[in-house]
């Protein structure tokens, strides 16, 4: 599909209402968001977690200097490596850019910052460190079906028990607040921006073509100076920094203290971005089921 072909399905893009693209890392995403905003208008605007982080530009697959001098991009590298990041302050970041501006076209692989926009999200208290250790410690010691013994019914069957994130997230909220996760989202608040007021597009590939698509992007990361950008954060580098979830940051630190080689490094850095995409892509199937299904054509350049 063509931005023609978009354009014809969507009249509404030559307008001012809101664009919502979601779809897996390396999909080309980016690209469809500069050329609606350079066809139609708007203000692209980041829904990526680890996008957040202004050390990893290149290995984050950031948009390029020259994206950005064509079109305004927004909450892209604005965070420091060592300050952790939540969906509710996305949210409070993204909500005074929906009204009065340019038209935004918010676009990531992000699906709970999606979530939180058009569905509302939960104002849970933050959870306490002590709280996050003694969770840490019995995943550790005993894995996450532990926590789940401990967890509230209604909390229990409302969420994916065979992952052990969202497990050791419930746990923290009860032990937290008093409160299970599941009265905490009974409690939402309306949600910013309705699916039902924008043009909600995500991104549906094939696996194949992401999965080329995903080593193909991890090479030209790599000749891009993403070895530099690792290396700049060598001393002060902590598995436990946030701006540490960025896929491939890891292998290259390893590779950097001389424990691997930089083909292996490479190796299993692909591997970890295309099982990741392969989960964002269950949850799309799975959460926007009533979002437009976009193809791009299989033959476009590999674009973050």
């Amino acid at each position: 599909m063509t931005i023609a072909d978009l354009a014809a399905h969507f009249p509404a893009l030559d307008s001012q209402t809101p664009v919502l693209i979601a779809g897996p890392t390396a999909c080309g995403k980016s690209r469809l968001a500069l050329q609606i905003a350079k066809t139609f208008g708007g203000v692209v605007i980041n829904a990526d977690a680890i996008q957040v982080y202004g050390a990893l530009q290149i290995l984050t697959a950031r948009p390029s200097m020259e994206d950005e001098r064509q079109v305004q991009h927004l909450l892209y590298g604005h965070i420091t490596f060592d300050h952790a990041y939540s969906v509710g302050q996305w949210l409070r970041e993204v909500t005074p850019l929906l009204h009065g501006g340019e038209r935004p076209i918010i676009i990531g692989g992000t699906g709970l910052y999606f979530q939180a926009l058009t569905q509302g999200l939960a104002e849970i208290p933050q959870i306490s460190p002590q709280i996050i250790a003694r969770s840490e410690q019995v995943l550790a010691n005993a894995g996450h079906t532990a926590l789940i013994t401990e967890l509230d019914a209604a909390t229990a069957a409302r969420i994916d028990l065979h992952n052990p994130m969202r497990v050791q997230r419930a746990w923290q909220v009860l032990h937290s607040t008093g409160r299970g996760l599941a009265d905490w989202q009974d409690a939402t608040p309306p949600p910013m921006l309705r699916v039902a007021d924008s043009i909600p597009i995500v991104f549906n590939v094939a696996r194949d073509w992401l999965n080329q698509r995903i080593a193909t992007r991890f090479e030209s990361m790599i000749a891009e100076g993403a070895l530099d950008e690792m290396r700049a954060l060598l001393p002060v580098w902590s598995p436990e920094l946030p701006c540490a979830k960025a896929i491939g940051a890891r292998q290259l630190v390893a590779y950097l203290n001389g424990e691997t080689s930089l083909e292996t490094a490479q190796y299993e850095a692909t591997i970890a971005t295309q099982q990741f995409a392969k989960r964002q892509r269950t949850w799309f199937r799975s959460k926007m089921a009533d979002w437009h299904s976009y193809a791009p054509s299989e033959d476009a350049h590999p674009m973050p």
